[in-house]
């Protein structure tokens, strides 16, 4: 494979910590840990940080927290249809159901004007995801969260350093998940990070991340259903090394990312490419395209591409219609159409900083050589 989806490089950073972990004789939550979640804070400004085992850890220990605000087993969690399966997976590892939106064609997040028709009596929260590390349209889905009382989980797994109007993502609902596998901003192999600035909320995820035990109690204590959810000392050396180096790695993904956008701008009339608005800033985590005719065959651009030797994924598809593992909640194909489309029509491949200008120029030219079958009939 020329070009993979991520890599994971381990520089003298990284070292650094991991000998730390080799002198301690112990590779549990220590003192890593903490150091990772202190500079992850600082870095990005948040007030309460909890590193996880994983993104999809912080993803179940932040549903968790809705029990200590009114919740109840089987009550309602609304999610876009379309997303990687961590977000409806994590609902119902909660003990919640997903509840279902359908997604806007142009930036692969959850439709703000289908949200309101969604939301029942059971409902108790909207996770939103910033899908490839584009922000929502969050203005409108805060007030429609205030006007029925619900909290908002924002799942950034791909939008480390994303920002919408001037904030944070992360910081603008009442709390925030980070994941960091190979193919994220920051990687630490696995890991995760729950943030927050709501002080009650940061005490829960601690104590849910720890088998629901309050923070500092002493053991064999559980005010709460809880779960061993903490990182370990080993992945938290390789995250230090990520946030020392995050600003010159977004960069360079963002350049790549603009780099490609430029290259392949003559194909916009045979895909929908990803676009930045004035008032925000994208995470550069990958490059998406959504097909405009299922003509072009997805499934035969896949295929060449990785014959090519560039990796690529599809674009997660609509969970609940086009993935049998959530066949038992009853919904119907044709139910979430936007999704599904892109479920079918649509891919993405890596746009990490170890992909340089020739590989740019090399992933141009494949797609180009690829639609050229299409413009010669």
């Amino acid at each position: 494979m020329r070009i993979n989806f991520g890599e994971l490089v381990i520089g003298d950073i990284a070292k650094k910590y991991l000998q730390r972990v080799l002198d301690k004789n112990w590779a549990s939550e220590g003192d890593n840990v903490k150091e990772f979640e202190e500079k992850f804070a600082a870095h990005f400004g948040y007030k309460h940080v909890i590193a996880t085992s994983s993104g999809t850890d912080a993803n179940i220990c932040s549903c968790a927290t809705l029990y200590d605000f009114g919740a109840k087993r089987g009550d309602e969690i609304i999610v876009g249809a379309l997303s990687f399966v961590a977000t409806a997976n994590s609902i119902l590892a909660a003990g919640f159901i997903p509840k279902f939106v359908d997604i806007e064609l142009e930036t692969l997040n959850i439709d703000p004007s289908k949200i309101e028709a969604a939301i029942t009596d059971k409902t108790k929260a909207i996770m939103v995801v910033h899908t490839m590390g584009k922000p929502c349209e969050m203005d409108s889905i805060l007030e429609t969260a205030k006007k029925h009382d619900l909290k908002v989980i924002e799942d950034a797994c791909e939008a480390h350093g994303a920002t919408y109007k001037g904030k944070v993502i992360g910081t603008i609902g009442d709390m925030g998940t980070f994941s960091f596998y190979v193919a994220h901003q920051i990687i630490c192999g696995e890991g995760g990070m729950v943030v927050t600035n709501n002080d009650k909320i940061a005490d829960v995820v601690r104590s849910v991340k720890s088998h629901g035990r309050p923070p500092d109690s002493i053991y064999f204590n559980f005010q709460r259903v809880g779960f061993n959810s903490k990182m370990n000392d080993l992945e938290a050396a390789l995250g230090l090394e990520g946030i020392e180096q995050f600003e010159k790695n977004f960069n360079k993904r963002k350049n790549n990312l603009y780099k490609l956008l430029k290259l392949t701008k003559e194909l916009s009339g045979y895909c929908y490419f990803t676009k930045e608005e004035n008032y925000e800033k994208t995470s550069p985590h990958a490059f998406p395209l959504v097909l405009k005719d299922e003509k072009y065959d997805r499934d035969r651009l896949y295929n060449y591409l990785e014959s090519k030797g560039i990796q690529c994924k599809t674009l997660f598809g609509s969970l609940p219609t086009q993935h049998n593992a959530f066949k038992f909640l009853g919904y119907k194909y044709g139910q979430f159409p936007v999704a599904e489309y892109v479920g079918k029509n649509g891919l993405h491949f890596g746009m990490h900083q170890y992909i340089n200008n020739d590989d740019l120029v090399y992933i141009s030219d494949t797609l180009k050589e690829y639609f050229k079958w299409f413009s010669n009939g």
